[in-house]
C-alpha cells in the first residue's frame, strides 16, 4: 500500500508540475491579448481596472449662526461670524442644564420613597 502512496504523490506532483507550466504558457497569452486589445481600442487604465476615489466621510456640523443659518464642523479655519466670539454661544447641541428650582424636589421625592419604604 506505501508504493501505492508514493506512487499517487508522484503522480501528483508531476500533474502539479503540468499545470504550472500550462497556466503560465496561458497567462502569458491572455495578457498578450489584453495588451493587444488595449492598443487596439485605446482603453485606458481606468476603463480597464475602474477604480473608486476614496469616500470622504461628512462631518456633522457643531455650530450654527442663527442670523444667517451658516454652520461649522468646528475643523480647520473658523468662519468669520464665530471669529473672536464665545463658540458656546454657536452651539447646534448645548448642553443641557437642569433648573435649580427641581433640586430640593428631587430630595423631597428620595426622602419620601426611603420614609415609605421603612414602613
Amino acid at each position: 500500500m506505501t508504493t501505492d502512496l508514493k506512487q499517487l504523490l508522484a503522480a501528483r506532483a508531476a500533474l502539479e508540475a503540468q499545470i504550472a507550466q500550462a497556466r503560465t504558457v496561458e497567462s502569458k497569452a491572455a495578457l498578450a491579448q489584453i495588451h493587444a486589445w488595449i492598443d487596439d481600442f485605446g482603453f485606458t487604465a481606468q476603463q480597464v481596472f475602474p477604480w473608486k476615489a476614496p469616500a470622504t466621510q461628512k462631518v456633522a456640523a457643531k455650530y450654527l449662526d442663527e442670523k444667517t443659518g451658516a454652520t461649522w464642523t468646528g475643523r480647520g479655519k473658523p468662519p468669520a461670524w464665530i471669529q473672536g466670539k464665545n463658540r458656546d454661544d454657536f452651539l447646534i447641541d448645548k448642553p443641557r442644564q437642569e433648573p435649580q428650582s427641581q433640586a430640593p424636589l428631587l430630595a423631597e421625592m428620595a426622602a419620601a420613597a426611603y420614609r415609605n419604604q421603612r414602613r
